[in-house]
């Protein structure tokens, strides 16, 4: 073989030999590459779980469990009855199920701009407007990178249920939708979250938490004329004021000392978040699902910024008054000890009440509410005693937390009068100082709730 025919096959190996390693090189470029892209998609998603959990979009966008035993609903496939004062408002199903169309089952055919419109400006593809049941006030506020990290897990995390929810129909005038298009005008913030740069992080990550996704005020801010909430931030001097919802009174989360959150500390509110337990204070209504579906999954970090940031919130609304004197502590407990129970509701008290929340109104930690000096007790809107006494209730079910107790209901066993007499007792008891509840009070929530 001639010296070039040798030097030609030489160099043609050569190049192979080097082809070869490029492309190895490519192909394993490659896979790193989508090794890569797959990690970063799977972490998005990861951080939309949180995300979701924070913003307890659960809560409304699961239907309750039905059937005996009862079984759970398909998770975000809608069909929760949320209770307005307009009428009822169906949920609607938020898991990615296309086969529907846009509007009808599901969001999967929602690109990333049309689901940013719905849950921050309430408009659905096609221009529906969403009534403010669904709190995108509150929600204009998330950041854009949390919205995509959503956006990632309402597509990619949840599996998709073909149901379409019930169809909301409202009487008139509040079934024309095109009316919210005024009325997000003139009553909805559109503006993302602002830092305050005259507060640090931690505030600022609970000021975030409260404002946008945890939509607090939601149910905790007085609503207007127009169903508003009457401020978004604690620059307005209702914010978290306490409201009414659904006939459940969400208390003050401002720091009044009586009916609001001055008596509890940061820790006390993480530990409330967390378990539905702080401070001898319980969770109770439609709170015990915001602790079940959202609270309990919060990190330790975004829990310490909550409390940081609501104990900065001056005292406003403020309503009743916890006494400091022992004399008239130990005098509740002398007349239901002693039997001298001459005192309206004190008898009621002592034979239904006592067993669990104690003579001296301190209850049981972890397990039964403290009545002395608790904030629910001393608001001035009773609503949620009330109901409380009429149906019943339970404590939240948790991670690590308390073992759930049941309270039970009185509408079958106590009057009208009776209930009444009793919170008044409980409402002056222990040092506890404020205004009685009447019988009209009881019987408008009774036939509100019909119990």
């Amino acid at each position: 073989m001639s010296a070039a025919l040798r030097t030609h096959g030489y160099v043609r190996r050569l190049l192979v030999v080097a082809l070869s390693f490029v492309l190895s090189i490519a192909a394993s470029g490659t896979a790193t590459a989508n090794d890569t892209d797959n990690a970063t998609a799977a972490a998005l998603i990861e951080r939309g779980t949180y995300l979701a959990k924070a913003a307890d979009c659960a809560g409304c966008h699961t239907a309750a469990p039905l059937g005996n035993p009862p079984q759970p609903a398909p998770p975000f496939a809608g069909g929760l009855a949320v209770n307005s004062p307009f009428g009822v408002i169906w949920s609607s199903n938020i898991t990615p199920d296309p086969s529907a169309g846009i509007g009808r089952a599901g969001i999967g055919r929602y690109s990333y701009e049309d689901f940013v419109r719905a849950v921050r400006d309430g408009v659905a593809p096609g221009g529906k407007r969403l009534y403010p049941a669904m709190p995108y006030p509150s929600f204009a506020k998330i950041s854009d990178d949390d919205m995509q990290a959503l956006y990632a897990y309402f597509m990619h995390g949840v599996k998709p249920v073909s149901k379409p929810a019930p169809s909301t129909h409202l009487p008139f005038p509040f079934n024309q939708r095109w009316a919210l298009a005024l009325w997000s005008e003139f009553f909805a913030p559109h503006e993302r979250f602002k830092p305050n740069e005259a507060r640090g992080a931690q505030w600022n990550r609970g000021a975030y938490l409260v404002q946008a996704l945890g939509h607090c005020g939601a149910c905790h801010t007085p609503r207007g004329l127009g169903y508003n909430e009457r401020g978004y931030d604690e620059t307005a001097p209702l914010y978290l004021t306490g409201g009414t919802v659904d006939h459940w009174f969400a208390p003050n989360l401002t720091g009044d000392p009586g009916s609001g959150l001055g008596q509890l500390s940061e820790a006390d509110i993480a530990a409330f978040l967390r378990h539905g337990h702080g401070a001898g204070v319980t969770a109770f209504g439609s709170m015990v699902e915001v602790v079940e579906n959202s609270g309990q999954y919060l990190s330790d970090a975004d829990l310490q910024a909550i409390g940081v940031y609501l104990k900065t919130l001056v005292p406003r609304q403020r309503s009743g008054l916890v006494g400091s004197d022992a004399a008239k502590r130990q005098s509740t407990v002398d007349i239901l000890r002693t039997g001298v129970i001459a005192l309206p509701g004190a008898g009621v008290y002592r034979g239904l009440c006592a067993r669990c929340h104690r003579d001296d109104g301190l209850g049981v930690p972890g397990k039964y509410p403290r009545l002395a000096g608790n904030p629910a007790v001393l608001a001035a809107d009773t609503t949620s005693l009330v109901r409380l006494l009429l149906e019943g209730g339970r404590t939240a079910e948790t991670n690590g937390g308390p073992r759930p107790q049941r309270m039970p209901s009185f509408a079958n066993q106590l009057t009208d009068t009776e209930i009444a007499r009793v919170l008044t007792f409980v409402r002056g008891a222990w040092g506890n100082q404020a205004e009685p509840v009447t019988t009209r009070d009881v019987t408008a929530v009774r036939t509100a709730i019909g119990k």
